[in-house]
């Protein structure tokens, strides 16, 4: 079984930048392939940028060369690195994580708001 906890979201002014953070339970953190979801108030939920379990990474075009995301396996915490905010980034971001396609783990998410 693993838990996933998120933290680091919050208020920014545009331009600016958070890390948020997903700390994992449980033993196999380093094989889970791993995402950070969001989801606006009458949106859909968004795939944001994923990494597997080999450190590859993808992004949705939207946050290309603004946003990272990274892991340290040997802290179980995924993180994504957002830089140059917009008011659109403002959402619920949380993190999944999968072994199994079919078993998904999630978090309870974190908000991040852009706003002057």
């Amino acid at each position: 079984q693993v838990q996933l906890v998120e933290s680091g979201g919050g208020l920014v002014q545009p331009g600016g930048s958070l890390r948020l953070s997903c700390v994992a339970t449980g033993s196999f953190f380093s094989s889970l392939t791993l995402h950070w979801y969001r989801q606006a108030p009458g949106n859909q939920r968004d795939l944001v940028a994923s990494i597997n379990s080999g450190g590859q990474t993808g992004y949705m075009d939207a946050v290309k060369g603004r946003f990272t995301i990274a892991r340290d396996n040997n802290e179980k915490t995924l993180y994504l690195e957002m830089n140059d905010l917009k008011p659109e980034d403002t959402a619920i971001y949380t993190c999944s994580g999968y072994v199994i396609p079919s078993k998904k783990y999630w978090g309870q998410g974190t908000t991040v708001t852009v706003s002057a």
